[in-house]
């Protein structure tokens, strides 16, 4: 398998910081290219949450290049890539949260992160960074780790009562914020000629699915080129319907 990549990252409309945070590292082996991807969503409203998703995006680039490989020649085993991904979120939850204390500030982040091997992923999520899964249509990968969530899963609220919602944006948990922390992760078999969509809240919020599809699906996505195009263009689209939040993206399509 490989990939073709692009990634779109914007403060947005009236924000002076940009707290999201992106990585993206490809490398071939023996198993082909490997690639892994993530979108960090340092909390608005808390400070320094730029700080916080560096940190963590930070974290995983390390991993990608000092824990992976051998995790990768052992035999690519979920359970250790699962093991490993959340020792790592714990560790750096800790280490933000002693960063925050030490300099009398809350600040925190979502992560989603994804890894593909083969023509397996690997999905890793803790709040509401979203992965997305292109092929005959669109299918939401992650499920939020929000309040409305919670209270759609308990039959409690509508997704059109959730979009309204005054706590919409309220997280349950994030990376740094929380002294409990309970990854959500994913596992299973895409194929070729799809794509994969990451991103943060405010890419998504105010723009519909299948609007998505119509020009993310594989056929659109023929070059690294036209993928970029497309990220700005829904950067753009976003901004021009008043999305206030930060704005990032991840496409990768496999082929």
């Amino acid at each position: 398998m490989k990939y073709l990549t692009a990634v779109h990252t914007d403060a947005g409309v009236g924000k002076c910081t940009n707290q999201d945070s992106v990585l993206m590292e490809t490398a071939d082996t023996e198993y082909g290219q490997v690639l892994l991807g993530a979108v960090c969503d340092g909390m608005g409203g808390l400070a320094k949450g730029e700080v916080a998703s560096a940190i963590l995006v930070k974290a995983f680039s390390g991993w990608f290049h000092k824990e992976f490989p051998e995790i990768l020649y052992k035999g690519m085993e979920a359970d250790a890539i699962r093991n490993s991904w959340t020792s790592l979120i714990l560790e750096q939850n800790q280490k933000i949260s002693e960063y925050g204390l030490n300099c009398n500030v809350s600040l925190g982040t979502t992560v989603a992160v994804m890894l593909l091997v083969d023509n397996i992923y690997y999905i890793m999520n803790v709040g509401d960074s979203r992965v997305y899964y292109l092929k005959e249509g669109i299918t939401q990968m992650t499920v939020d780790q929000t309040f409305v969530q919670r209270e759609m899963d308990l039959g409690k609220m509508t997704l059109e009562e959730a979009r309204n919602h005054p706590k919409r944006n309220v997280l349950l948990q994030c990376v740094g914020a929380s002294s409990v922390i309970e990854p959500d992760f994913y596992v299973g078999e895409f194929e070729r000629n799809s794509v994969f969509m990451m991103c943060s809240d405010g890419f998504r919020r105010v723009i519909h699915p299948e609007e998505f599809y119509e020009r993310l699906n594989p056929a659109s996505m023929a070059t690294e080129e036209k993928m970029k195009e497309k990220a700005v263009y829904f950067t753009e689209l976003n901004k021009a319907r008043r999305e206030d939040d930060n704005i990032s993206v991840v496409l990768i399509r496999a082929y």
